[in-house]
This record gives C-alpha cells, sequence and structure tokens, in this order.
C-alpha cells in the first residue's frame, strides 16, 4: 500500500482496501485511508486511567474531545494531542494513553466534526474536503478552548502545558507555539512549516513566516525521506535568525512520512521510539516532565 506523503492526503485511487479490511477497520476504529493490512498497531489499555469522551468550550460550537488521566489524586502536567487529517480516531487515542500512562494529562480535540468525521472514509478526496474547511482561526481557536479546559480541570497542573501534533497536527504544533503563551514545548511530527511549492492559499498561517513569535520552544521530528523534509533548511535558517535557539529539527535519514504511524505502512517502529523517547526528553527539560503515580 502507498505510503500517505502528503498533508493533504493521497489520491483515493491510490488505496485498494479489501472489504475485510475496511470491515475490521470499522470495528477497530483506525483512520480507514491509511490503514495497512499488516499493521499491528501498538495498543495501550486503559488500566490505572480514567479515559473518556470530553466537551471542550469553544466559542461557536460543543468541540468534542478524549481525554486519557491517571486514576489518582492530585494535579498533573498536560498534553494537548493534535491529530493527523484522519481526526480523532484509535491512534490519537492511544497516544493519550500512551502519555496518561506516564504521568501525564493527555486531551485530544475532534477539529473536523464541524463538518464530519474524517476518520471512517476511504475517500481522500472527501478527506481533504473536510480537513480544507478547518480554517486556521478555527483551529486556533479550538486550541484555545482546549488549553481554557486543562487550565480549568481540577486534575491538571496548569503551569505545566505542552502541545504534540503528526501531520497536519504537526503544522498546528508549530502554530499553536506562536499563537499562545501558555505552552512550555512543542513536538510537531513531520508538520508543514512553509507554503507549498505553488504558494498555497495567501490566507494561511505558515509557521516558517512566523518564528520570531515562538513563545515556546519546538521539536520538529522528521523523516529525510518524506518531501517535507525539504524545508528543514529553511525553517532551521528561520529559528537562527530569530534566535530561536531552544527550538531544533530532527531529520532521520531513513524515516518517510508518518514513521511514527503504527498503523501504516510508513511506521519506522526504531525512528519513532527514538522520537518518542526525545520528545519526552524535550518536554522533561522545558519544565513539563510526567507525574509518577500509583493507581488509586
Amino acid at each position: 500500500m502507498p505510503i500517505l506523503t502528503r498533508p493533504e492526503g493521497n489520491r483515493p485511487e491510490d488505496f485498494h482496501l479489501s472489504r475485510r479490511s475496511v470491515g475490521a477497520l470499522f470495528f477497530a476504529g483506525y483512520a480507514a485511508a491509511a490503514w495497512s493490512a499488516g499493521a499491528e498497531p501498538i495498543h495501550t489499555d486503559d488500566s490505572g486511567l480514567i479515559t473518556q469522551a470530553v466537551t471542550l468550550p469553544a466559542t461557536d460550537f460543543a468541540l468534542p474531545g478524549y481525554l486519557a488521566r491517571p486514576k489518582a489524586k492530585g494535579r498533573f502536567p498536560a498534553v494537548l494531542v493534535v491529530s493527523e487529517v484522519f481526526g480523532l480516531h484509535e491512534y490519537i487515542r492511544d497516544i493519550c494513553r500512551r502519555l496518561a500512562k506516564l504521568g501525564y494529562v493527555a486531551v485530544a480535540p475532534a477539529f473536523f466534526v464541524r463538518v464530519a468525521d474524517p476518520a471512517p472514509l476511504t475517500d481522500l478526496d472527501a478527506v481533504v474536503k473536510i480537513v480544507s474547511q478547518a480554517s486556521d482561526q478555527q483551529v486556533m481557536g479550538d486550541v484555545g478552548a482546549t488549553v481554557r479546559f486543562l487550565k480549568a480541570a481540577p486534575f491538571v497542573d496548569a503551569s505545566k502545558i505542552a502541545v504534540t501534533g503528526f501531520c497536519w497536527g504537526g503544522g498546528v504544533t508549530w502554530l499553536a507555539c506562536e499563537e499562545f503563551t501558555d505552552f512550555k514545548a512543542g513536538v510537531a511530527w513531520y508538520g508543514r512549516m512553509v507554503p507549498p511549492a505553488q504558494g498555497g492559499d495567501p490566507g494561511r498561517l505558515w509557521p516558517v513566516r512566523l518564528v520570531d513569535q515562538l513563545h515556546a520552544p519546538v521539536l520538529g521530528l522528521y523523516g529525510g525521506k518524506d518531501g517535507l523534509a525539504a524545508s528543514v533548511p529553511a525553517m532551521r535558517e528561520a529559528l537562527a535568525a530569530a534566535h530561536k535557539t531552544d527550538s531544533e529539527i530532527i531529520v532521520y535519514p531513513d524515516a518517510g512520512h508518518g514513521f511514527h504511524a503504527d498503523y501504516r505502512d510508513s511506521y519506522n517502529a526504531a525512528d519513532a521510539k527514538d522520537g518518542w523517547m526525545r520528545m519526552l526528553a524535550f518536554f522533561a527539560r522545558n519544565g513539563v516532565a510526567p507525574r509518577a503515580y500509583s493507581p488509586a
């Protein structure tokens, strides 16, 4: 199966899923359009955790989200998890559970559901149409709503909030750290940093153009075989010009786009593990270390 190489998605005809595979995906809850029939995705159980659907206070909408947190008393550092173009599906929920097991409150908003849920779709054109309707203003508003939710929660240490995102969410991670002062750190997994060669939507926000506004350091994790890696030199140059020396970008030479996504053919276990450990170390280095706990 082709690897998803662009944040906007491949063409629908690139994907040939059997009825059996689609049926399995429906029950497992993974994004249908990017599923690999041979994948063995990581599954993190919810023992010792509280997991629940939540409503985040967006100004125009009752924004759904998924929350995972330690089943223990006290306040914990928090991580906002930003999805790929496929929305809030099982891979993203599992990311939240992995973080919660370590001692974080993790919450993932469903950014696209004002229009529709892209996760069950196999038609990439339909996915792109949904995602394209999420404007930067809407997405930043939803990020702000999630931050407000976290800061008001009695189980969150509001002074210790980080953000991480994958693919589409990697670009959002850069923008979130440029927009908000609430984050202590961000980790962007293979997100777009610069406009596409043809210029893109002139109304869009592009991280490379807002680097001087970074309020928190960002760690970028990119695959050398991903077309998006071509923009790494420009972003590094922009970071240096803005004196943002606490941000950095790591490139894994043998990895492609989506190398952390364990339900895709693009998954690279070694680089995914290394990136995960780098993410945790980056959070800790910037004041968002997990809190040890004993399940209640």
